[in-house]
């Protein structure tokens, strides 16, 4: 993990070397398998020992029920959503995000502000207005994309609900065809700028039409060096099974070398518990048994 740092000009006050935290950001289209991954995710951090939070869209307490509200109207005009969701981001930001990190959680987040940019972008928002928006965001310390195909976003979305969410087909810009064919041409306008949100931010890609178990497992591995660090700088005691600690010199400097050396010392000097030997019992026994005198007249 480099040096913590604010995408633009941050938030006043707030010094990010003093978050200690985590921030890990799950991405993906809708029915991509973000959320399953991010539980899957928090359980695992867990039985690591390291405390978590969950953050993601419309749950800011300030704006989030007004969200919801305002959609059910299918009335949001683009400038207006984009900035509904951007005050809702800010919010947890503030409020929920930076605080969990400066406590030494890990934060995982159901998308982050990239999804607003790429929508915001497929309606046409202008690219320099929607970066300074977010200029206050802080940088992850790492950023999985789960890249899926439109039209099996399309099944799992038909499998959980139902039915097609009305936003997440881009009806209120796609007004030719069928709900599933906006949905399909929607969320391919939402891959492109996500894939080149992913070449600009350093996302790390995973295949997801790949089962639940396969990505969590990937995900298990590339977070594998970050987590090891952290355990090794005494974030975590507890390690998964399999979880590989990472090659170090066996003394990285004076002070960690004679600890390394006085736990060695306990460790030989340590008295071991030993089972009592047979054969020196049975002698002892035989021995006594001769010079005991005889409780009856010899014959």
């Amino acid at each position: 993990m480099g040096k913590r740092t604010f995408y633009g000009k941050g938030i006043p006050d707030i010094n990010p070397s003093e978050l200690e935290g985590l921030l890990i950001v799950v991405e993906g289209g809708d029915g991509s398998g973000r959320s399953t991954q991010g539980a899957l995710l928090r359980d695992w951090l867990g039985r690591l020992g390291f405390p978590t939070v969950a953050v993601g869209l419309k749950h800011s307490e300030l704006v989030g029920p007004e969200i919801e509200e305002a959609m059910l109207g299918n009335t949001l005009g683009p400038r207006t959503m984009s900035l509904f969701y951007a005050t809702d981001f800010i919010d947890q930001l503030e409020h929920v995000i930076i605080p969990s990190l400066r406590a030494g959680f890990v934060v995982v987040a159901d998308r982050y502000f990239y999804t607003l940019m790429a929508r915001d972008q497929v309606r046409g928002a202008n690219v320099e207005w929607n970066r300074s928006l977010y200029g206050m965001a802080l940088k992850p310390d790492m950023s999985f994309y789960l890249r899926t195909n439109p039209k099996l976003l399309a099944e799992r979305s038909f499998r959980k609900h139902g039915a097609l969410d009305y936003w997440e087909s881009g009806m209120d810009i796609e007004r030719s065809g069928d709900m599933y064919q906006c949905f399909v041409r929607y969320q391919t306008k939402l891959q492109r700028e996500l894939d080149k949100l992913s070449k600009e931010y350093g996302f790390e890609e995973i295949d997801g039409d790949l089962g639940p178990i396969a990505i969590h497992r990937e995900v298990q591995k590339r977070l594998e060096g970050l987590i090891a660090k952290r355990t090794l700088k005494g974030g975590a005691a507890k390690r998964a099974p399999g979880l590989r600690r990472p090659r170090t010199k066996k003394t990285t400097s004076k002070k960690a070398g004679s600890k390394a050396t006085r736990a060695s010392v306990r460790k030989a000097l340590k008295p071991k518990r030993s089972l009592p030997r047979v054969g020196n019992r049975a002698r002892s026994t035989a021995s006594h048994a001769r010079s005991a005198k005889p409780s009856g007249t010899r014959r």
